[in-house]
C-alpha cells in the first residue's frame, strides 16, 4: 500500500511542476518578448529574460521528476518573486474579478514551491 504522505508529496510535485511547465511551454512557443519589455521598463538587462526558461521549464521538470526537487522548487520561488515584482506588484493587495485574491495563481506557485522546499520530494522520485 502507498504511504499517504509520499503520495501527497507526489501529487503536490506533479501539480506544481505540471501547471508551471505549461507557462514555460507557452514561452518556448511564443517567445519572451513580453518579459524582455518588462525588464527593460525596470532598467534591468533584457538578457535576464532567458532565466524564465530555467524557472518555467527546467525547474518544473526537476520538481515533476523529483530530481534535485528542493533546488527546482527554490528556482520556482525566485521565478515567482521576479514575476510578482516585475508584473504584478500593483495587484498585491487587490481582489480579482470573482472576489478572490488577484494573485491567486502566482500565490499558488510561490507558496506551493515553498512547501515543496520544506517537504522534499517524498519516496516517489528519480534517484539523486
Amino acid at each position: 500500500m502507498l504511504e499517504n504522505a509520499d503520495v501527497g508529496k507526489l501529487i503536490i510535485r506533479l501539480t506544481l511542476g505540471g501547471l508551471m511547465l505549461f507557462h514555460g511551454i507557452a514561452k518556448l512557443l511564443n517567445g519572451i518578448g513580453f518579459i524582455e519589455g518588462e525588464l527593460a521598463s525596470h532598467g534591468l538587462p533584457t538578457v535576464l529574460a532567458y532565466g524564465v526558461y530555467v524557472g518555467e521549464v527546467l525547474a518544473p521538470l526537476m520538481v515533476i521528476l523529483g530530481y534535485q526537487t528542493r533546488i527546482g522548487a527554490l528556482i520556482i520561488v525566485f521565478n515567482m518573486l521576479f514575476a510578482i515584482a516585475l508584473v504584478h506588484a500593483h495587484q498585491l493587495l487587490s481582489l480579482g474579478g470573482n472576489g478572490g485574491w488577484a494573485l491567486e495563481l502566482q500565490g499558488f506557485f510561490l507558496f506551493t514551491a515553498v512547501a515543496v522546499i520544506f517537504l522534499g520530494p517524498g519516496r516517489y522520485k528519480l534517484k539523486n
